[in-house]
């Protein structure tokens, strides 16, 4: 028998605005989460992105501010401005059902704009960054903050935002419920989940595999002066949405010009944009007007759009981490999908110890491609007496 939202403790009018966006089941990570939120005790929650774990927050928010607190109530803060844009449509819809108001805050868009809205919000989802600016004008006060969900924390850790967040976090009252997301709760990250909750309760949904099962991972040996041509011939093969991730911002601009010229739109998301341009591209890419999004990693950051159905990797990520993190993009709240590797031939020793590391070595084989020997390093005496080699890698 399935858990029902009505199960949880949803309200009715949560449920139909819910119901509304064809949400009828809850995501695992939600029914875990949902009772000691609805309950108000701090949580801990690991999973993976596209798990559904921005309503396991969202609800909690709406369930347990009234209409009349005083606000901003809840604040959310977010790594990106593209997952802040993504969290408020999640949540609007369920807070308007119970008549409270959601703002934005996030760089580069109008301070004064941002800051009448914050004003009379019940739940203000924001990036550290201008939150801090907003709050050290004066524009906004955090002392009565009941909820605090800090969403995708182990990012806001890699971007450099812990002392931004240690100042807010200062700034809150310390009786108030706080929940804390990440894909991770090892190192650093749960150190700082340790100090941001009190007697919190742990929830984890973690796949078993090193990588997202739902994704159909694929590699294709190309040449390098064709490997444009090679992404084209991808491309046209595909009906759905797709992500192609590529390694520096004039790159995505150059790759962008290819693909419009061979007849498929495209749009580009990098760091040079501004906020305006940014949230253009993403605009018709979600709404299919351009069927490929071209991003460099940290414009890419928090991006969540359920339709994508294929993530290419144009240029290979750096390591395996950021591989989980591309093409997680794909096979998202239950869907399928396929990561495609381009590979040239100077790629393939750093691209085949990805594939190694993520038990990915029949699909690198697949390609016609040779998994990199282990490495040989020396040891012994420096002066020949002795000398051995010793194999760095799995057995």
């Amino acid at each position: 028998m399935h858990t029902t939202f009505s199960d949880l403790g949803v309200s009715r009018a949560v449920i139909d605005a819910l119901a509304e966006r064809g949400i009828t089941q809850p995501f695992p990570i939600q029914a875990l989460v949902m009772s000691d939120a609805l309950a108000g005790r701090d949580v801990l929650a690991k999973s993976q992105t596209g798990s559904g774990k921005t309503l396991a927050f969202a609800i909690p928010i709406v369930e347990r501010t009234p209409r009349d607190a005083q606000v901003p109530a809840a604040v959310v803060l977010v790594p990106t401005r593209e997952l802040a844009v993504q969290v408020a449509d999640d949540t609007r819809s369920i807070a308007e059902a119970m008549g409270l108001r959601v703002a934005l805050a996030y760089g580069g868009t109008s301070v004064a704009q941002q800051a009448k809205a914050a004003r009379s919000a019940h739940v203000l989802i924001a990036t550290p960054g201008r939150l801090e600016d907003l709050v050290s004008r004066g524009l906004v006060k955090l002392d009565r903050v009941r909820i605090l969900i800090l969403d995708e924390a182990d990012r806001m850790l890699d971007m450099g935002f812990q002392p931004q967040v240690d100042r807010l976090v200062r700034r809150m009252p310390s009786e108030r419920q706080t929940m804390f997301l990440s894909a991770t709760l090892e190192g650093a990250a749960g150190h700082l989940a340790r100090a941001y909750t009190r007697q919190p309760v742990t929830h984890e949904v973690v796949a078993e595999s090193k990588t997202v099962e739902e994704v159909d991972h694929r590699f294709l040996h190309v040449d390098a002066a064709g490997k444009a041509e090679a992404l084209v011939e991808v491309l046209k093969e595909q009906a759905g949405l797709v992500l192609v991730f590529v390694r520096t911002k004039r790159g995505a601009d150059r790759l962008v010009r290819k693909i419009r010229a061979a007849g498929i739109g495209a749009e580009a998301m990098h760091g040079d944009l501004s906020q305006p341009a940014r949230e253009r591209a993403l605009r018709r890419f979600e709404t299919g007007r351009s069927k490929v999004l071209i991003a460099t990693d940290v414009a890419a950051r928090g991006l969540d759009v359920e339709a994508v159905s294929l993530v290419v990797n144009f240029d290979p990520p750096e390591d395996h981490r950021g591989y989980v993190h591309r093409v997680g993009r794909t096979g998202r709240a239950g869907n399928a999908g396929t990561g495609i590797t381009l590979v040239t031939s100077d790629q393939q020793g750093d691209v085949g110890r990805i594939a190694k590391s993520l038990d990915l070595h029949d699909e690198f084989a697949d390609a016609g491609l040779a998994m990199p020997a282990p490495r040989v390093v020396f040891s012994g005496s420096v002066k020949g007496r002795r000398s051995g080699l010793r194999a760095r890698g799995r057995r």
